[in-house]
């Protein structure tokens, strides 16, 4: 536990170093593409420290990933997968996954720790991701990687491997659907979902969301919004008869179960509270706010409206992990100084208490993240 919390710790002191620069964002408010961050003259100074900064993190998360061993309590499931595939036997993964093992194990073989490159390049590409959408997306750098830490994203990404590489994917490509560029966005999740098909759901879910975002919001959006609410609470039947064809071992297996996510409601009912505080501030006239607004809007139903989903939180996390660049952006946008101090202090302050609760349910047989191994040392 130590590791991890030193771990963190290290990641948002060199956080603190980190300047946005003017025109650093790959989108301008409107939506259209903006800068990338260099100017003609090459990088300016403070540029230059952010890419080391950036660098720095990726180093410190991508080497604690990779050097994992028996870290997660679906480790040794995948390397049976791994053996499965090596063997070309049926496998429930998807046909991009088993290319992707194919090619590592061509170069590294398929006998002893064999496994041990496959995992180390699932880490380095979901950090990436993670880290490149932070670094492109999040106005207050520092205040995004902080809530993606304390949520217990990075950790979580030792387990479930192939779902936690598509939600960065998904996060990273959210960019392209903000630049109304809608065919690289499409492209991008349509490659995520020959990892895991889960993520063909953001297509309609951010695409909706953007489009909300854009538009005056009349009567009838209303109604049609209550609409899909009441056909999650009176047409479960129907959902489940739909996600059962899409995965058939969901039914009646230890996931198809009503479960509901007190933290994550709360953590969407807080954002939802923190958003109608900030909207005249911020959301009124920011789009890609309103984005952001709509999926934590979208999120919150999902998890107290479509609880009965097996593994809801699968689909929710694409839906509430934006919250990173949303409330970095409420808390700045707050006018009253002494306010925003005392809101700010408080949401660190409640996410730092939920980060303590995960890591200290990180040691529980179905989570088994801690105790940390590596096989450098063990």
């Amino acid at each position: 536990m130590l590791l991890f919390v030193g771990v963190t710790f290290l990641a948002l002191l060199m956080a603190t170093f980190y300047r946005a620069p003017e025109g650093v964002q790959l989108y301008r408010q409107d939506g259209a593409a903006g800068a990338v961050g260099r100017r003609r003259g090459g990088l300016n100074r403070q540029q230059a420290v952010n890419l080391w900064v950036c660098g720095g993190i990726y180093a410190v998360l991508s080497a604690l990933s990779a050097c994992r061993i028996a870290s997660g309590n679906d480790y040794w499931v995948y390397t049976g997968m791994f053996d499965l595939i090596s063997q070309g036997r049926h496998v429930s993964s998807e046909f991009g996954f088993n290319a992707l093992v194919r090619i590592v194990q061509f170069f590294f073989g398929t006998e002893g720790y064999s496994y041990l490159p496959i995992f180390g390049l699932f880490s380095l590409l979901t950090v990436y991701f993670f880290l490149r959408a932070i670094y492109e997306q999040g106005d207050w750098f520092l205040g995004s990687l902080f809530l993606f830490l304390m949520n217990g994203y990075y950790f979580s990404s030792f387990n479930s491997v192939r779902y936690y590489l598509v939600l960065a994917v998904a996060l990273y490509s959210s960019k392209y659907v903000l630049r109304r560029e809608y065919l690289k966005f499409v492209l991008w999740i349509l490659a995520a979902a020959t990892f895991h098909k889960s993520v063909l759901v953001v297509i309609p879910l951010y695409l909706g969301a953007n489009w909300l975002a854009g538009i005056r919001l009349k009567r009838w959006h209303y109604a049609l919004g209550t609409l899909l609410v009441l056909s999650l609470v009176f047409g479960r039947d129907l959902y489940r008869a739909i996600i059962f064809r899409i995965y058939p071992y969901y039914e009646h297996s230890m996931f198809d179960t009503v479960d509901y996510s007190v933290t994550n409601i709360g953590k969407c009912v807080g954002t939802l509270i923190l958003s109608i505080l900030c909207y005249k501030a911020v959301l009124r006239e920011n789009r890609r706010d309103r984005f952001y607004f709509f999926l934590n809007l979208g999120g919150l139903a999902l998890y107290t409206c479509g609880a009965f989903i097996p593994e809801v939180s699968r689909v929710a996390y694409y839906l509430v992990v934006p919250q990173i660049f949303l409330i970095p952006d409420l808390l700045r946008g707050i006018g009253n100084k002494a306010l925003r101090r005392i809101l700010t202090a408080g949401t660190a302050l409640a996410f730092a208490a939920y980060f303590a609760m995960f890591l200290r349910s990180a040691y529980d047989v179905n989570i088994r993240l801690l105790p940390y191994l590596n096989w450098i040392f063990n």
